[in-house]
């Protein structure tokens, strides 16, 4: 199946220690892959694993990854005791008690204690960096696998759109390929009237005439574009329905339509034929937009 290039996605992941992992995937069409990625500075370090996994799943397009962390309560924040700085504090606590006269050894609650600068800390507990790297690309395949069936459906919308321009295109070739053999029949009924013309009375070269409209024919004969046509429209269809990233491909394949049908143009000075490669041009030209959207 086909896709287009521009899509969103977006994957959600919570877990057991109130960690949640929110990542938001979307595109948009450029020539070749271009991925960014914007996620908190402490986990730049899964950057690279994160346009790894994209590269994975995307072939075109402008990429933007956005991650957002969040946790619940404190349970990422850790308290620590400064062991030797508290007995430091007794230590010189028993010493002032002392000083100041007192007979008995005093004790010293932990709440005493725990208002002296530094006794207690309170840090950010260290991170399984290998794990959160994996719960940030849990979430991304669920973001990825919701942006490629955005992209899918839509690519599927193209397809229909271009294929139907399709057999418009063949339609009117078919009808060009109809009139082709008739503008020579033109050609010769009326050159024969202008050399009657010419010489009035005089006996008209039936040879002469005859050549004269064969090099006609060859010079507007458009059998061979018109097969390279055919030819086309059926590597357009197969690349469609082969599915896949195949932008590129009928990005070319719309060059080589434009140029049979300009040749046919070129060749054909019949009004009617005239009109037919017209309207292929124009849809032609519809289908190359479409193209343009496809990964």
């Amino acid at each position: 199946m086909v896709r287009s290039m521009t899509g969103y996605g977006r994957g959600e992941r919570a877990f057991d220690d109130g960690v949640q992992v929110t990542v938001e995937v979307r595109s948009v069409n450029n020539r070749y892959l271009d991925c960014a990625v914007k996620l908190p500075r402490a986990y730049i370090f899964a950057e690279d694993a994160i346009k790894t996994r994209v590269q994975g799943g995307v072939a075109r397009g402008k990429v933007d990854v956005f991650v957002t962390i969040t946790r619940s309560g404190g349970d990422d924040m850790v308290v620590t005791v400064n062991e030797a700085l508290a007995k430091s504090y007794i230590d010189a606590l028993h010493k002032l008690h002392g000083l100041s006269g007192g007979k008995a050894r005093r004790e010293y609650y932990p709440t005493d204690l725990a208002r002296f600068p530094d006794v207690l800390t309170v840090e950010k507990q260290a991170e399984d960096l290998d794990a959160m790297k994996e719960r940030l690309l849990t979430a991304l395949d669920t973001a990825i696998a919701d942006f490629n069936t955005m992209r899918e459906r839509e690519g599927e919308r193209l397809a229909a759109d271009i294929l139907g321009r399709a057999d418009t295109i063949e339609r009117l070739l078919g009808e060009v390929e109809e009139r082709s053999p008739q503008t020579v029949a033109d050609y010769r009924a009326r050159l024969e009237v202008k050399m009657k013309e010419v010489l009035q009375n005089t006996q008209v070269d039936e040879a002469r005439l005859l050549t004269e409209a064969a090099i006609f024919a060859d010079k507007v004969a458009v059998d061979e574009e018109t097969v390279r046509l055919h030819s086309h429209l059926g590597q357009l269809r197969e690349l469609l329905s082969a599915g896949g990233a195949v932008g590129r491909k009928l990005d070319f394949l719309i060059q080589e339509f434009n140029r049979e049908t300009n040749t046919i143009g070129s060749k054909c000075s019949d009004l009617e034929i005239t009109r037919r490669v017209v309207d292929m041009k124009a849809e032609i030209e519809k289908i190359r937009e479409q193209v343009q959207n496809l990964e």
